[in-house]
């Protein structure tokens, strides 16, 4: 009898570690409140405090949540048998990297440096301070994304050929007032989720061809992306990204869509649709074999969800309960150099027209 597709079988979550250590988070900024602290309140992790060097942010967090603010990154860094959690600028990583216990266990915000040179110096002062440390390229252990993994390694779409990103949205870059001023924003601080993601599903490619561009009415850096990754004569893959469709909720899309040679899966990525609040995200799939689309009930989002995942995955690694960590500054690196590469691109010149004669 042929296997019939249950949507109910497709993995959602990440096992939980048995024995959860105390988090020590550096950073008090909006991504700590709406999603790191709010994901391990929910999954039971104890978090022990945190630092940030705005004493009052700091406090007034530490406070909403019953948690420890620490005085100092020295007085964070000591706390024994901790987890760290580095909520942080990308040009910050290196410094509290160094403050930390040789071979601690330590989740890193991406991205992993503010570029490749910075990317290599962290990954240096891990290797040689033995620290287990993985980057959080959380949206891997979103529920929706574990179960389209899974239904891909079931052979549920066949082999996949294409992959489409399509976001037409308007985010709120005020939120994060550390990128003012930064050279490298849409690609290094949000789409590097999705090239994370892709580098994970089809592997790494063989180049990118980019373009990521501001936009007039603000002085974000980079808003408004376009970039297609070669995977060869097979499998097509492209991402479009504008950040500035602020005219209405009516058009505006976060989706993916991803065709097998068998059947094919559609994702919206709710979140960044009314950031930070979000709206459902969704997955659909239409399995090898199907003559409809199927709706898989998602046990819960983007946010907070992944980010259980991401750090239940480092508490088990630490203690010896999953072989693999994902996300590891080893495989990071490699993320962020399809970032460079995707900057590169955007720098260099297109392929000119010829003038007529």
């Amino acid at each position: 009898m042929t296997e019939r597709f249950d949507p109910l079988s497709l993995q959602q979550s990440w096992p939980a570690p048995s024995d959860p250590r105390p988090i020590v988070t550096f950073g008090a900024g909006s991504i700590v409140g709406d999603a790191h602290f709010p994901a391990y309140r929910k999954a039971g992790f104890p978090v022990a405090g945190l630092y940030d060097p705005d004493t009052e942010k700091a406090r007034k967090l530490a406070d909403e949540w019953g948690v420890t603010a620490y005085a100092t990154a020295e007085e964070a860094a000591a706390v024994p048998g901790a987890v760290f959690d580095l909520a942080t600028p990308p040009n910050v990583h290196a410094g509290v990297l160094r403050l930390l216990p040789d071979d601690a266990a330590v989740l890193i915000q991406k991205p992993m440096g503010s570029d490749l040179a910075a990317a290599t110096t962290i990954l240096t002062i891990c290797r040689d301070k033995n620290l287990k440390a993985a980057v959080n390229f959380q949206l891997r252990f979103a529920p929706m994304m574990l179960a389209l993994k899974d239904a891909i390694a079931r052979g549920w779409l066949g082999e996949v050929v294409d992959f489409d990103a399509w976001l037409a949205l308007a985010t709120p870059w005020q939120l994060w007032p550390f990128l003012k001023g930064l050279p490298r924003i849409e690609i290094a601080m949000h789409s590097i989720h999705y090239l994370d993601l892709i580098r994970q599903l089809l592997g790494d490619p063989n180049g990118v061809h980019a373009k990521s561009i501001g936009h007039p009415k603000h002085d974000v850096a980079q808003t408004r992306t376009s970039a297609i990754l070669d995977y060869g004569d097979k499998v097509r893959c492209a991402m479009s990204v504008n950040h500035d469709h602020d005219f209405g909720r009516k058009h505006q899309a976060c989706e993916f869509r991803i065709c097998g040679t068998e059947g094919a899966a559609y994702l919206q990525l709710g979140v960044n649709l009314d950031y930070p609040r979000g709206e459902p995200d969704i997955l659909e799939i239409r399995p090898k074999g199907g003559d409809s689309w199927i709706s898989v009930p998602l046990d819960g989002s983007w946010f907070p969800d992944a980010f259980v995942g991401r750090m239940a995955n480092l508490q088990r690694y630490a203690a010896g309960e999953d072989a693999e960590l994902v996300s590891s500054v080893e495989d990071a690196w490699n993320t962020m150099a399809l970032v460079e590469a995707a900057y590169q691109s955007s720098g260099a010149p297109a392929t000119q027209l010829q003038r007529r004669p």
